[in-house]
């Protein structure tokens, strides 16, 4: 067998057979449209861990009663291999969309995983249907780059908003297992929206709160928290920010006249997760990146959010109608 298999068999069928004719047409296709070539676990190896696995659901919260969910699967390959800032890639169904999703936890011990998901569209709303013991079809993971902790970071915020506080959780832990302080920033518009306050109060060195309503913590948005720790506290090593484009693109702004180090976690459309389909692209530094094998994190304040706004933008209609078209379906029958 190759090396290197770009799609996973499941990808494409349950029995496609990994051929070198595949893998030379593979690297034939990257080098004439310059994608880059996987250099962390390859596409085989994921497979090779994954395959003929069951991923099953062992346990399913709703969080935000139909809207945002937290599904704890059963994937221990993953589980073992994951680090904090890895994404998964599921299938609910063999002609169903391919979703990522960031990996919000991992319990290497017990062979799980923890994802996050907000209700948008058809996929979400099918995944959503999905009760405590039923099975994932597919589960490839874990895909990107992990996140860079350092042991000498100092002081490290984590900024988190909507489903990003999932995400973010990930990173956090991973940045206070490593000996680093951890202050974590959280918004939400009202305090029955936030989420992993809780969970993150269990190892972080302080959470700080903002609501756009003032229900919880300090009326007003994270950017505004964020300014004022930057004014009066020193050894900052770096600021994190996972959430909605908008809050990363204000965090990023928020930070830069202080200088200090400022990573964004990317959730680009993504397709296949590993560079081919071109997608999930983005411009940082003038240059073309793919989220899904050169981030998701990058250097945020290098990041063109307006370009990645306007691509995110792109399906949006499309999106909710196939949403409010399966909702329908569903009442009619």
């Amino acid at each position: 067998m190759p090396p290197e298999v770009v799609y996973p068999p499941r990808c494409m069928s349950h029995t496609a057979p990994a051929t070198n004719c595949y893998a030379k047409e593979n690297a034939q296709l990257r080098a004439a449209f310059h994608w880059p070539s996987p250099t962390r676990t390859s596409a085989w190896d994921i497979t090779r861990m994954n395959a003929d696995k069951t991923f099953t659901i062992l346990d399913k919260e709703q969080l935000i009663p139909g809207q945002t969910s937290k599904l704890v699967v059963s994937a221990p390959q993953i589980a073992l291999k994951a680090k904090p800032g890895n994404f998964v890639i599921l299938r609910i169904a063999e002609k169903g969309e391919r979703i990522p999703l960031t990996i919000a936890d991992t319990d290497p011990e017990a062979g799980t995983i923890t994802m996050v998901y907000l209700v948008m569209g058809k996929s979400t709303a099918m995944l959503d249907e999905l009760d405590k013991g039923d099975e994932i079809l597919d589960l490839c993971g874990p895909l990107g780059k992990p996140t860079h902790i350092s042991t000498e970071a100092g002081t490290v915020v984590c900024v988190g908003g909507g489903t990003g506080v999932a995400a973010m959780h990930h990173i956090a832990k991973g940045h206070h297992r490593a000996g680093n302080k951890v202050v974590a920033v959280i918004g939400a518009r009202s305090k029955d929206l936030l989420l992993f306050e809780r969970e993150l109060g269990q190892f972080c060195d302080k959470v700080l709160i903002a609501t756009n309503d003032g229900s919880a913590g300090v009326q007003g948005f994270v950017t505004g928290v964020l300014q004022d720790y930057l004014e009066n506290e020193s050894d900052i090593g770096e600021v994190v920010a996972v959430g909605p484009v908008p809050m990363m693109a204000a965090v990023a702004e928020t930070t830069r006249p202080f200088e200090v180090k400022t990573t964004v976690s990317l959730n680009s459309i993504m397709l296949d997760g590993i560079g081919m389909c071109g997608a999930c692209r983005v411009t940082v530094a003038g240059d073309t990146r793919f989220a899904c094998v050169d981030g998701p994190e990058f250097d945020g304040h290098e990041v063109d959010f307006t370009e990645l706004s306007n691509r995110l933008a792109a399906f949006k209609t499309m999106e909710q109608a196939a949403h409010d078209h399966y909702c329908k379906c569903k009442c009619d029958d």
